[in-house]
């Protein structure tokens, strides 16, 4: 059923996403300052650490740079969103994310999409990536980069940490994927079929809105 909701939204909820999604991510004295006062010390350190890696990064080959986006995030707590944030589903930004030390499967995916393009991936070659976990039996996301437009994508993951190729994660069930640029419905393990341009959901939309006021 959470499928099939979203799904619809995205479908039907249009509005023009890839301005907002490219935007850039900014540190300052003025997040700082709002770390510092919204959360603590820990937290503002957390968002320094990440600073870091991005700063630090940028020169390095691509599956250098997933690995390391992949493993500093995936030290994070896993949280469902009404522990954390008292709501049904929520998409926190890499901010709130680290901030707050812990998120569940979108939050991580989240972090690790905009980190990547942060150092440098283009945007094309990821796709948050809807999927059932057979293991698990629920609904789950992951974040798949593509080296080619046809090829098997890489999994980023916080359940197997390990980066693998789609096609030895027969534990997950693809659904559809999406970023920026489209929607994709799934088909085995490649890119699947577009179905739509530039659209996405409200919760997509606000989470980028509140990325440009630098939550």
């Amino acid at each position: 059923m959470r499928f099939l909701c979203f799904f619809l939204s995205i479908v039907f909820v249009l509005f023009m996403l890839r301005a907002v999604a490219d935007s850039n991510i900014v540190f300052n004295d003025a997040l700082y300052n709002k770390i510092r006062s919204q959360y603590d010390d820990d937290a503002l350190e957390r968002v320094r650490d990440w600073q870091t890696l991005l700063s630090e990064n940028l020169d390095l080959p691509i599956d250098e740079k997933l690995y390391r986006v992949n493993n500093f995030f995936n030290g994070l707590e896993f949280v469902d969103d009404i522990d954390h944030w008292g709501k049904d589903d929520y998409w926190a930004t890499p901010v709130e994310f680290l901030a707050t030390e812990g998120g569940d499967c979108e939050d991580f995916v989240i972090a690790k999409y905009f980190s990547l393009k942060e150092l440098g991936v283009p945007a094309e070659k990821l796709r948050l990536m809807y999927v059932t976990a057979t293991r698990l039996r629920q609904a789950h996301m992951v974040l798949a980069y593509y080296e080619q437009s046809n090829s098997v994508p890489l999994v980023l993951d916080n359940i197997n940490r390990r980066i693998l190729p789609a096609s030895r994660r027969r534990d997950l069930l693809p659904v559809y994927s999406f970023n920026g640029d489209g929607l994709w419905l799934a088909k085995e393990q490649g890119r699947g079929q577009k179905v739509q341009q530039g659209g996405n959901n409200n919760l997509w939309n606000d989470l980028n809105k509140r990325m440009q006021l630098g939550d």
